[in-house]
């Protein structure tokens, strides 16, 4: 094709050619998004331990740009607001009101918070008599509580929330909380000296320490002392009455819990040396045992800094890992250590050890099951049954393992799966808090079997159901299954037998609201009625369409026309290809089609379905499998297959009269930027793309990138024939890159989109060159938001509404 050529940039302020660029300053999107965008959202639901009452809370809208652009610290892979000492806004999600509903009696009860309160991380007491949040200031964090009668109070100020996670954690017996703080005798924090101390040198001498990419790294001595401040506290018990005791003194506590018989405390605190190269995770850490008063018990693990890991994606460290409180027991410790070295490669009949230690921590640990695979989880239920499960990531492959935690020692296999693919879900087992706020699976009456809940995919869609798992072993029996229109997933059983459930049901026209219902059928009660947040979607028509690719491959998307639109009348629209590719090891798998119907879909933030206000169709998510069958690695015909998945689905949505070939657009978000700009490259089947916050120049990611394992070194090939930087003089269709200046995504560096938008003006393609101040990887602001779906809906009007007479010569 012969496109008009144009370059266009909104970092420059002149265009060379007569297409100009749009004005400067943040635009709001078209009315009919703006308004859904500016609607407050729907609440979220956290329901409480016995399942009698949910906790509902409000949620803000989006944050504006100026809450973003405050002032924060990026250390160790963190984003912090260094003024109240908790994470970055970007990271985090405010609710703005509290109140509690009766699952029975359909009692609510609002909670009187001050005007203009904020907070987040919201748990229940394992008791259910108090739910503790986190509260916002102008200097600081506060933990609250409150109570079922709407009283709500402030328990400790000063809470140190800059690492992810909780910042608390409810003692057993709801007496009150582990709190980390921020640590009193601090002092002022580090200044930076406006004048260099010296170089900043690092060095490796003959060993191999490779790894992936990482955003917000410490990069000098200053980031380390500020890491050590603002990350460093002290750790409290502070009562439900708010009377504070110190129990550890000032540390890097990235995690602490409490063994379920409120006797122990188990610690995870970082050390020196840090890393340039790798985020605090890899930091040399001590994993250890205390009294709940703090007195030191026993030092499971002081492991070093993991700067020496294999790329692989089952690469772990040596020693004990993922050290936990078996939740059925007083306090027993259970943790895995790897079998293989941590090397995934190396040949040995299992690779993984499960181990536990009963307190007082003094006699040998004892195997509890070793896996055959890389050990992923332990859901603990009694001492004659518990469930292991480990998973390796280059066959897809799970398994499942009963276990018997009184007599360790031996496994029984349940189940080997792939765990991609969506017809043979099993589900997971049901999981309750026992009286020790700790989850466990829920029995049977006659324990001899555990509930499962599951999604229950197939061909005409998901209909999630409950189910029995024998322990002994052999097939489920489904007990209850959703029925169309609905999809209706199970909240929680309601009483020991599973004879009622709370559930969360939807429809293709309804919002999803919780309601009781018996497993035997008959009517649902309603227990919550939240509105469509989005009623101007309600006209939108959405159906599951399916199709080959050449080789014969199912693929399927989802295919959404404008409120109102009639085929007969309004004829063929502009249509948008929106994506994601996916790798699979399994054809059979790739080609798994879930009808999408019983779901209700409202677009929120940046989401592309808003361009249905705006006369085009959308083909949403439709299948790009990239398949790698019986060990051939997926990428290594990456190109090909993508072309193939691409040209099936434009062929599908033309085919059934919806989309005008000649007027069909690809997009996508952080790999699906990448996906489009290789379409556009290796393709001409869309007359425009839309990239945002790609990657684009894969010798940028060398140690691996998605799901590639392999290094640059070692398949150099297939990183230059997947960079579509590599082949940007063949983009000619018009393309339109957004990024987040701040970009916080592993391989999404800003770099990557501003070289290519370098590459493609050099060569003379139609770019436009978006950057969003202060944004990460998913867009936050109000501002960011509306300005994204404004320049999405001006690309696409430009150079894909429009017939091709009108914008170009062939």
């Amino acid at each position: 094709m012969k496109m008009l050529v144009a370059a266009v940039a909104l970092l420059s302020t002149t265009s060379a050619l007569a297409q100009e660029a749009p004005p400067a300053g943040y635009h709001r999107a078209p009315d009919a998004i703006a308004s859904i965008l500016e609607a407050p959202p729907t609440p979220a639901v956290l329901p409480g331990p016995d399942h009698r009452t949910l906790a509902v809370l409000g949620q803000e809208s989006l944050p504006a740009i100026a809450a973003l652009a405050k002032p924060i610290l990026r250390l160790g892979g963190y984003r912090i607001d260094p003024a109240t000492n908790g994470q970055a806004e970007v990271r985090v999600r405010w609710a703005n009101a509290l109140s509690f509903e009766d699952v029975d009696g359909g009692r609510s009860v609002r909670v009187a918070l001050p005007a203009g309160t904020r907070f987040t991380s919201a748990s229940w007491a394992p008791d259910g008599s108090r739910l503790a949040f986190v509260v916002q200031g102008a200097d600081g964090l506060t933990l609250w509580t409150a109570t079922q009668d709407g009283r709500a109070q402030p328990l400790v100020a000063h809470v140190n929330a800059a690492f992810a996670g909780m910042p608390y954690a409810w003692l057993p017996d709801s007496s009150g909380v582990i709190v980390r703080a921020v640590d009193p005798a601090r002092g002022t924090p580090p200044a930076a000296s406006p004048t260099p101390e010296g170089p900043v040198v690092q060095e490796s001498i003959g060993r191999t320490a490779a790894a992936r990419t990482y955003e917000d790294l410490l990069k000098n001595r200053t980031d380390e002392a500020r890491f050590d401040y603002y990350f460093g506290g002290v750790l409290l018990r502070v009562g439900v009455d708010g009377a504070p005791v110190a129990i550890k003194p000032n540390g890097l506590w990235t995690g602490f819990s409490v063994s379920p018989d409120g006797r122990y405390l188990l610690t995870e605190r970082l050390k020196r040396p840090y890393s340039y190269l790798l985020p605090a995770p890899y930091f040399p850490t001590e994993i250890a045992v205390s009294m709940v008063d703090g007195q030191p018990v026993r030092t499971v693990v002081d492991r070093p800094l993991a700067d020496d890991l294999p790329v692989d994606f089952d690469a772990v460290v040596t020693g004990p890992r993922e050290v936990e409180w078996r939740a059925d027991a007083p306090a027993t410790l259970v943790w895995a250590e790897a079998l293989d070295g941590g090397n995934p490669r190396t040949r040995v009949a299992r690779h993984d050890s499960v181990r536990m230690q009963a307190a007082p921590f003094d006699a040998e640990p004892v195997t509890l099951a070793e896996t055959a695979n890389r050990y992923a989880a332990t859901l603990w239920g009694d001492d004659g049954f518990a469930m292991v499960v480990d998973r390796e990531w280059k066959t897809r492959t799970e398994r499942r393992y009963a276990v018997s935690p009184g007599k360790p020692g031996e496994a029984r296999l349940m189940l080997t799966r792939n765990f991609q693919d969506q017809y043979g879900d099993p589900g997971e087992p049901m999981l309750k808090r026992n009286a020790a706020g700790k989850p466990v699976m829920q029995f049977t009456p006659d324990h001899a079997a555990v509930f499962v809940s599951g999604e229950g995919a197939t061909k005409a869609g998901a209909f999630p159901f409950l189910a029995r798992l024998p322990l002994a072993g052999g097939e489920q029996t489904r007990l209850w299954t959703a029925k169309a229109p609905y999809y209706e997933e199970v909240v929680a059983l309601l009483d020991d037998r599973g004879t009622r459930m709370l559930t969360r049901r939807e429809s293709a026209k309804d919002a999803p609201n919780y309601v009781v219902r018996s497993v035997k059928g008959g009517k649902a009660r309603a227990v919550t009625d939240f509105p469509d947040p989005a009623p101007v979607f309600a006209g939108v028509s959405q159906r599951t369409i399916t199709y080959r690719r050449a080789d014969g491959l199912p693929l399927s998307g989802t295919l959404y026309t404008p409120a109102g639109y009639d085929p007969k009348k309004d004829g063929p629209l502009p249509t948008l290809l929106w994506a994601y590719p996916s790798e699979f090891t399994d054809a059979a798998v790739a080609g798994q089609t879930v009808d999408q119907g019983n779901r209700f879909t409202r677009p929120r933030g940046i989401s592309h379905l808003f361009l249905l206000t705006q006369g085009y169709a959308v083909l949403d998510d439709p299948a790009m499998p990239i398949v790698g069958a019986k060990g051939a690695e997926p990428n290594d015909s990456y190109v090909e297959q993508l072309t193939a998945d691409a040209k099936a689905a434009v062929d599908a949505v033309v085919a059934l009269g919806v989309a005008d070939r000649d007027r069909v657009a690809v997009g996508g978000h952080s790999y699906g930027a990448f996906m489009t700009a290789n379409l556009l490259a290796h393709t001409d089947l869309f007359r425009a793309g839309i990239a945002r916050s790609g990657a684009y120049n894969r010798t940028l990611t060398p140690f691996g990138f998605q799901a590639e394992e392999r290094t640059y070194w070692q398949a150099t090939d297939t990183y230059t024939a997947m960079s579509p930087f590599t082949f940007a003089d063949r983009i000619k269709e018009p393309i339109l890159l957004i990024h987040g200046q701040a970009d916080d995504n592993s391989g999404t560096f800003p770099i990557q989109s501003e070289r290519m938008y370098a590459a493609l003006k050099g060569n003379g393609a139609t770019v436009r060159y978006v950057v969003l101040p202060d944004e990460p990887h998913g867009y936050r602001a109000m501002e960011s938001t509306q300005e994204t779906l404004w320049q999405m809906t001006d690309w696409l009007d430009r150079y894909v509404k429009p017939k091709r007479a009108a914008t170009a010569a062939e």
